[in-house]
């Protein structure tokens, strides 16, 4: 692992690191913030996943979550939304491709070559956390924003043993429902819906998947709310299912960082509490 850079902030210590992953085959590049703590000592884990365009970076410079971090007791990790660099297939389309892998693993051509997000972050990254970082690994939370926070919802799902805490920040709820959606699995995964579920945290709900509670919050001043986001059927799923929602509303933010960055303390002591 190469450490691309370390700050000091809020009595802790931000970096952003890379290594060369057997996952996706390429170098892959996240950030992780590290509150001082009691040498010997391990500390919860809190990963975020990020969203359509972003990389590590968006979150570390402006979801501004160090502060609650340190205050907390928490490590935060950031990974990256898809492999990147020469030889890795991209499209000039921001729902696909580079910066859009969808947390999930490929399996059409040229995409399965790299695109391995599924495998990255639920096997190898962890692994990698668990060798290099002060992280209690029994206690993990798992969050993420839009295409991400789709990824924190089915990643915890489908891990239900591994995340003792999950939220999302306006995610995509229903992928197989909607058009980014629809459109990243036809890619990906190709044409046959059956194989989209376990990508879908609607579906999954659907299909037998529970989690004690999630909480959620949503803008409703989100431009993507009705045709992409769509809330109200992870609502419906998850009332039907019996999981415990806490579904927020939020009046006149939209799906920027300034809504995450306002809300992302909330979140933290969420996770906190939860985490021990």
């Amino acid at each position: 692992m190469e450490t691309v850079s370390t700050v000091r902030a809020h009595g802790g210590t931000q970096g952003v690191y890379r290594h060369a992953s057997t996952a996706t085959d390429t170098p892959m590049t996240f950030s992780v913030f590290v509150p001082d703590h009691v040498p010997s000592t391990t500390l919860p884990v809190v990963w975020y996943l990020s969203g359509l365009t972003c990389t590590h970076a968006n979150v570390t410079e402006k979801g501004e979550y160090r502060q609650a971090c340190a205050e907390l007791g928490l490590i935060f990790v950031a990974p990256d939304t898809s492999p990147r660099g020469e030889g890795v297939a991209d499209v000039p389309e921001y729902s696909f491709g580079q910066g859009a892998g969808f947390y999930l693993d490929a399996t059409q051509a040229p995409w399965s070559t790299h695109f391995h997000m599924r495998s990255y972050i639920e096997d190898e990254l962890p692994t990698l956390i668990a060798a290099e970082f002060p992280a209690d690994m029994t206690r993990q939370g798992i969050t993420g924003h839009s295409m991400g926070g789709h990824g924190a919802l089915t990643i915890a799902l489908r891990n239900p043993d591994r995340f003792r805490s999950v939220s999302a920040f306006a995610p995509i709820a229903a992928p197989g429902q909607v058009d980014w959606g629809r459109k990243a699995f036809s890619g990906y995964l190709g044409d046959d819906p059956a194989t989209w579920r376990v990508h879908d945290a609607v579906a999954l709900i659907e299909d037998g998947a529970r989690l004690p509670e999630l909480l959620v919050d949503q803008g409703d001043a989100d431009p993507f709310l009705a045709e992409h986001l769509r809330p109200e059927l992870l609502a419906a799923a998850c009332e039907e299912a019996g999981i415990a929602l806490t579904l927020r509303m939020q009046p006149g933010y939209d799906h920027s960082y300034y809504f995450i960055s306002t809300f992302m303390a909330d979140h933290l002591r969420w996770h906190a509490a939860r985490l021990g």
